[in-house]
């Protein structure tokens, strides 16, 4: 029987917020299943010990502070900004009002240090553990996502302007992957990139 896959649920009732989270969450963890509920009774309706993380609007997190205390190491706080003060300051939080390379950036350190690197979720299936790029395709990819521009790349690996564009654009195809913060996603949870140097 196959192993099941770890849980995560945002509750949100921003439905378009919650569904670009989900999208982002799926991409730095790939062997979670992530479920959305619009309100705080949707979860409770659904079993809701049953996942290892709630990352959760602030408001409903305010409203249901008792359930949520219970689950404190298990709560991500939704917030617009660095509000939230006292009552919410033992709760680990995640600011959605960034930009996208922000967002992508806190969501990879919470995963590097509250799950140790990886090492605590199960393994990535057997199709994401291959290796797809080439080692140029690596060093390409790796200097990409630490924010050097192609003429850069293309001055520290000593080779061309086209090239590192042709590198560029292969390492997309082959990840299926359509933006730097995806990139960015595959580049440190393969190891390939230090989350300090982005």
């Amino acid at each position: 029987m196959p192993e099941r896959r770890p849980k995560i649920a945002i509750i949100d009732p921003n439905t378009l917020a919650a569904l670009g989270l989900k999208q982002m969450l799926q991409n730095v963890m790939p062997v979670m299943t992530v479920d959305i509920f619009g309100s705080f009774s949707e979860l409770t309706a659904s079993q809701p010990d049953q996942y290892v993380h709630y990352f959760v609007a602030m408001n409903i997190v305010l409203e249901h502070k008792p359930f949520f205390d219970e689950r404190q190491r298990k709560t991500i706080v939704l917030t617009l900004g660095l509000e939230g003060g006292a009552p919410l300051s033992k709760f680990h939080s995640l600011c959605i009002n960034v930009p996208e390379d922000e967002l992508v950036r806190a969501l990879l350190m919470l995963e590097q240090h509250a799950h140790k690197d990886g090492k605590n979720m199960p393994p990535l299936p057997h199709i994401l553990q291959q290796k797809v790029l080439t080692d140029r395709e690596i060093e390409v990819m790796s200097l990409i996502v630490q924010g050097y521009i192609n003429k850069e790349i293309a001055d520290k690996l000593n080779i061309g302007f086209a090239t590192v564009v042709t590198h560029r654009k292969n390492i997309m195809d082959k990840l299926g992957v359509k933006s730097v913060s995806a990139m960015t996603i595959y580049a440190v949870m393969h190891g390939y990139v230090d989350i300090n140097k982005i």
